[in-house]
């Protein structure tokens, strides 16, 4: 349940960077899970402060289609790109949602199974250049 909560409207509100500081880039790439392009797969980057700074700018959000292929846009905006320097990059399946009860949300589930320890424990760093990236490609394993 948590994970289908996490890729709904909770998202943005858990998600979303302090302050709108920093600049942007665009920012796009492939997904590959155990190997194949995976769509369904929702990509989050959330910017890291920099040393001796307490806010960073805002996350951004995409969700990978048939080809694996997405691209990220500002979270609240529409704006596409990430913030410029160190992003954390999170996981999840994705779900798109057009009944927000609590029921449809408790049954609500992704499409993709990712292992939630690329949501709540991702390590996975990724440095969006100030001219940007399309290659910004992650390999997902799933046990």
């Amino acid at each position: 349940m948590l994970r289908t909560v996490l890729t709904g409207g909770a998202l943005i509100a858990l998600v979303c960077g302090c302050g709108s500081g920093g600049k942007t880039a665009p920012v796009s790439g492939i997904v590959k899970l155990n190997g194949k392009p995976t769509a369904d797969i929702a990509v989050t980057f959330d910017p890291v402060a920099p040393d001796g700074k307490n806010t960073t700018g805002t996350s951004a959000f995409g969700v990978t289609g048939a080809d694996g292929r997405y691209t990220v846009k500002l979270i609240g905006t529409e704006t596409k790109g990430a913030t410029v320097g160190k992003n954390f990059v999170r996981f999840t399946g994705h779900t798109e949602f057009t009944d927000m009860s609590e029921e449809a949300l408790n049954k609500a589930k992704p499409k993709v199974n990712i292992p939630i320890r690329y949501w709540s424990e991702s390590k996975i760093e990724f440095d969006v250049p100030p001219n940007g990236s399309s290659s910004a490609d992650f390999e997902l394993k799933s046990p």
